[in-house]
């Protein structure tokens, strides 16, 4: 392609509205253009880094064995009531009604599409095992869409989905794709990591996050540093230890704490730690309240809460909201006497002689201890883990590091399945559900990530199998024939190699295509300038290290072909 008719409308400034590098990149570097708030049109350039991505999905996908479709993006509504998901959902999803009164969905999802397709095409064993995959725009109708492709409402996304006769040959699927999932991201040229995470709003009992490693990520993912072991905060399961001093318990009394409502003054007060008191935290789980006990150093896991209440919300009560539920200003709720639902988490059974609010304004008591004072229905891990906690799979030392989420695999069960009457004859005769597994990879996304994990001041700097294109002359004097014919021989020559390469041939100043080269991060610059007039030799610039060797145009087309295939096809 030649620069001087690609439309690639780059820009000198920052957009005010791109809060992250990769949307500032992306808009700069004439990736993409806001339609509305959370929707992007992908211009040529953007669009070729688009199906970079895809081809390698693609490509591994069907390695993997899996058959590619693919389903309408309007749904309708009965699908998904069958599942029961069109009302708890929620916001996200937008519905609408046709101009017959039919209620429909944009899909975020298509497990409901997909489950239908099954279960009206395939009824014996012997169909199975299978796999269905697509690539195609999902739309969910975020509050608040931010960070460009990060987090916006319409994008591309690759799901699939396999249907097993067995929970074992489930378990097959899932480790395919696994793997296939670690190929794919390897061959993007991602750092990454696989974490254990919750399954969210798509169900299913076991999942895996994929994440690109990178300081602008959304999810605080933690990994041992001792084994594999990495999870995301929401999924990090919190190791007791196996060894417990008990105190004595000690009669419990009021304190009077006048103005106390913080832990860490009402910790000073007393000289206390913050460890040793009860925090009585009021939360709105479906609009129900339920006061949840932690200790006064931790964080309650918000994810972990919703999963033990199984509801479909969980919110921390405003002061009038908590009030209102207990009768007490907040900061002196305890749970003694407490007329509401009590969940705590599993360190608190182990505490002994704390402090708690008194239930009254101004007061606390003190030497508080579990099941003697007060009961709770559960005491389970309920907060978040932290780098003091240890390993929960060996027992080493633990790190917090960020990422972004590009991938996401999902071990469905039966969920699905059972709800939709999706059934298949078995070798002895029964009827029986389809065990499911879920598997996306939101391919807009990693475009964005890949962009975050790889840049400078000067701009992007692409992985080579991502690049949409892997190599750009300069030519710096077009209107010089001995530099522009070397310039179009080298352009040839690449090409019929198989070499995606941008020629900037414009007439612009040398300085303008050293930084627009930059900006676009593309991986390989060959810049033909006066050194080929003096001395009969070409620049070649790789974008990531800044390494420059000084090569002649039969040295270049020797060394730069191999070069790239061993990048593409690490």
């Amino acid at each position: 392609m030649r620069y001087s008719q690609l439309f690639l409308p780059t820009l000198k400034e920052t957009p005010a509205e791109a809060e992250v590098v990769s949307h500032r990149l992306m808009l700069r570097a004439g990736f993409i253009r806001k339609l509305s708030a959370g929707v992007y049109t992908y211009l040529p350039y953007g669009l070729m880094a688009l199906r970079r991505v895809e081809q390698i999905v693609r490509e591994e996908m069907n390695r993997a064995g899996a058959q590619e479709l693919l389903m309408p993006m309007v749904q309708p509504a009965d699908l998904w009531k069958e599942t029961g998901r069109y009302d708890k959902y929620g916001p996200e999803l937008l519905r609408f009604v046709d101009r017959h009164e039919r209620e429909s969905c944009l899909g975020p999802t298509h497990e409901e599409v997909i489950t239908d397709i099954v279960r009206r095409e395939l009824h014996s064993y012997r169909d199975l095992p299978v796999n269905f995959y697509q690539i195609q725009t999902k739309f969910r109708d975020e509050i608040r869409p931010r960070f460009g492709l990060m987090r916006g409402r319409e994008f591309v996304m690759k799901d699939a989905y396999s249907f097993d006769v067995s929970d074992t040959q489930s378990e097959v699927s899932y480790m395919k794709m696994y793997e296939a999932y670690r190929r794919i991201f390897t061959r993007c040229g991602l750092t990454f990591r696989a974490v254990q995470a919750d399954s969210g709003a798509i169900g299913g009992n076991f999942s895996h996050e994929f994440m690109v490693l990178a300081k602008t990520g959304e999810d605080t993912i933690v990994v041992c540093t001792a084994c594999e072991y990495a999870a995301n905060m929401e999924k990090a399961e919190v190791r007791m230890p196996a060894t417990i001093e008990v105190e004595t318990m000690l009669e419990m009394m009021k304190v009077e704490t006048p103005g106390k409502r913080k832990v860490d003054s009402v910790c000073e007060f007393l000289g206390i730690s913050p460890s040793r008191l009860i925090k009585t935290m009021i939360y709105l789980a479906d609009s129900q309240p339920v006061a949840v006990l932690i200790r006064g150093d931790r964080e309650v896991e918000e994810v972990k809460l919703k999963n033990l209440l199984q509801v479909a919300d969980v919110e921390l009560a405003d002061d009038k909201q908590a009030f209102d539920a207990t009768g007490v200003p907040t900061g002196y709720i305890g749970p003694v006497g407490l007329g509401i639902r009590i969940v705590a988490d599993q360190e608190v059974a182990l505490m002994r002689n704390a402090v708690t609010g008194a239930n009254q304004k101004n007061f606390h008591l003190k030497n508080v201890n579990p099941c003697r004072d007060f009961q709770a229905e559960a005491f389970t891990d309920l907060r978040q883990i932290t780098t003091d906690d240890p390993c929960p799979a060996c027992g080493g030392r633990l790190e917090l590091t960020e990422g972004i989420e590009v991938g996401h695999i999902f071990k469905l069960g039966i969920s699905y399945s059972e709800k939709m009457q999706a059934m298949f004859q078995d070798s002895d005769g029964t009827e029986k559900p389809f065990v499911m597994g879920c598997y996306g990879i939101g391919v807009s996304r990693v475009v964005a990530a890949a962009i975050e994990q790889n840049h400078d001041a000067n701009g992007i700097i692409f992985p080579v199998p991502l690049a949409p294109f892997t190599a750009i002359i300069l030519d710096l004097d077009p209107r010089d024939e001995k530099i522009d014919a070397v310039a179009q021989e080298l352009y040839r020559e690449l090409v019929d190699q198989g070499i995606d390469v941008l020629l900037d041939d414009r007439d612009e100043r040398p300085g303008g295509k050293f930084k627009d080269a930059d900006l676009l991060g593309i991986p390989y610059r060959i810049t033909v300038g006066k050194k080929f007039l003096q001395n009969g030799i070409v620049e070649l610039r790789e974008r990531k290290g800044g390494e420059v060797e000084e090569l002649t145009p039969e040295q270049l087309l020797t060394v730069l072909p191999p070069r790239i295939a061993a990048a593409i096809n690490r």
